[in-house]
């Protein structure tokens, strides 16, 4: 039987669970016609099952000191991960939003592989697909790879030989550079042993190199300093003691390219635009409710992809963390946009990322309640989890059935109550939002602040397109009377010309008794004045 001790991240991932905070991921896939189960079942056959881990389970070994482990079921079933559900009239989103949530609140059967789908027959016109999968298989990233996979560019029969295609869209000379700084970083921390003799014999073969290294070094010892010495978030009501119940929702489609176009007229990213709204809408949430937002800056917990840009076929977890200040004290939509950006662009060039994975590789291996005490302290750290997941470009099919909307919860962990999930997917977006139902009851409303904010926001681009391109057809007018005054203008001198050209033709041709020209005028029709002529 094929065993395989569990990594030490993705250890900590596992014992994260908590009853009242399941580190599961939460995925729904929107379709526009019926499902076909034994479909379903054909492509996850051909695509999940070439990983192991979706057909093994977790053992725990009798020994404290040891990891626990993967293995291969005994008597793996499918149809033991996959059931068929029908939702009670009137089989629209509110109520698919209480199943998800009901089931956000069940843990996952541990002797078991740690995933499992439940397929909506009923949903609209079409169906749905809900997938609950444990963090310790892999990220979210990487899963919502791995489960897009199973979809084809075309509505025929599943393939039997599939590679995971799934595109980035992440700029590659960003992805890159991030990866290789993150990799600069581990190393720098790390010289020590072989590592040490390794980086020196590098370092002897490339003199130019240790300069980035030592680079590197300082830049990873200022992270981590950041992260053990920052202040605990201010005390919010999406902080709290949490309960097991669980509220989900999500948005309707945004339009991509309007979300780029806004971001192109403001000055922002994608990304900016987006947390931006998000940043807005929790602040008319705490409003609502009371909450004095003046001068008031929370935390998102955002996970970053440290996985190459080709997904390497590998699951377990690659991703680090980051801590981006959320300016919701700040009123002014745009100032609120750009403290944002600036805050963001510092972390794309920080180490943080890279050092929180150092952290939580490093508490896999110690005992547990010293992982539970490290874990407390990032979550004191932070109000909300915050992920944003870039998905395919073109239309995609499951089991034949067109796909409609992508959406995936983040799974929050100790005292966080808050979690916020963009994806995007055949040029749409959507906003998800998951909470504790004790905290927060009604996430809807967060959603629809979302959109007043949206609507602002395209008011100020609006603005800001206008006075950065006039329109056209007056400017051709104002050109057009400007040439006319012009030639006006331009006409007078002219005429006076010719008048004075006019004048010296009827000139006297006569002299006078000191030899100097005539300045009578002719008389008409003749070359002389009237004195030379008599």
């Amino acid at each position: 039987m094929s065993r395989k001790p569990l990594s030490y991240i993705d250890r900590t991932w596992l014992r994260m669970d908590d009853p009242n905070n399941l580190i599961i991921i939460t995925g729904i896939i929107i379709l526009g016609s019926p499902l076909d189960v034994e479909l379903l079942k054909t492509s996850v056959e051909n695509t999940l099952f070439r990983y192991k881990r979706f057909r093994q389970r977790v053992v725990q070994p009798s020994l404290p000191w040891m990891r626990p482990y993967w293995e291969d079921a005994p008597d793996f079933d499918i149809n033991q991960h996959i059931h068929q559900v029908v939702l009670p009239p009137p089989t629209d989103q509110g109520a698919l939003e209480d199943l998800i949530s009901e089931l956000m609140s069940y843990d996952l059967d541990a002797s078991r592989p740690l995933w499992e789908f439940y397929i909506v027959e009923n949903y609209g016109e079409g169906s749905a697909l809900i997938c609950r999968l444990h963090h310790s298989i892999a990220d979210g990233i990487a899963l919502v790879q791995v489960l897009l996979s199973m979809a084809d560019t075309d509505p025929g029969v599943p393939r039997r030989t599939r590679q995971p295609d799934y595109p980035a869209e992440r700029k590659r000379d960003f992805q890159e550079d991030r990866y290789h700084r993150a990799k600069l970083a581990w190393e720098a921390s790390s010289l020590f042993g072989k590592k040490l003799v390794g980086v020196g014999n590098k370092i002897l073969k490339e003199p130019g190199s240790a300069r980035e290294y030592i680079q590197q070094g300082a830049n990873t010892a200022a992270a981590a300093g950041r992260l053990a010495l920052r202040w605990p978030d201010p005390q919010t009501l999406f902080k709290g003691p949490v309960g097991s119940k669980k509220r989900a929702t999500w948005s309707d489609p945004l339009s991509l390219e309007e979300v780029k176009g806004i971001g192109q007229a403001l000055g922002g990213t994608v990304n900016d635009v987006l947390l931006s709204l998000v940043t807005g809408a929790l602040r008319r949430y705490l409003q609502s409710r009371g909450e004095s937002v003046d001068g008031v800056n929370i935390r998102g917990v955002i996970p970053v992809n440290l996985r190459p840009i080709e997904f390497d076929g590998e699951l377990g977890n690659k991703l680090g963390l980051v801590f981006l200040e959320l300016p919701v004290g700040t009123s002014e939509p745009l100032s609120r946009l750009y403290e944002l950006k600036r805050n963001m662009d510092d972390l794309k060039l920080s180490n943080e990322a890279m050092v929180a994975f150092g952290i939580l590789n490093v508490v896999g291996a110690v005992p547990r309640k010293l992982q539970d005490i490290v874990v407390s302290i990032f979550d004191m750290k932070g109000t909300a989890v915050m992920t944003n997941v870039p998905g395919p470009k073109d239309q995609l099919y499951l089991a034949g059935a067109p796909i409609e909307t992508v959406m995936a919860w983040v799974p929050q962990s100790g005292s966080l109550g808050l979690g916020v999930s963009i994806v995007s997917y055949f040029g749409k977006v959507w906003l998800g939002v998951a909470t504790d139902q004790g905290l927060v009851p009604d996430p809807e409303r967060i959603i629809g602040y979302f959109v007043d904010e949206l609507m602002e926001m395209r008011s100020l681009a609006d603005v800001a397109l206008g006075k950065r391109h006039k329109p056209i057809a007056p400017m051709l007018s104002q050109l057009d009377e400007a040439l006319s005054t012009l030639d006006d203008l331009l006409a007078i001198p002219r005429q006076a010309d010719e008048t004075m050209l006019d004048a010296r033709s009827s000139r006297c041709l006569g002299r006078t008794k000191s030899g100097r020209q005539c300045k009578n005028r002719a008389l008409p029709g003749k070359d002389y004045c009237r004195v030379h002529l008599g």
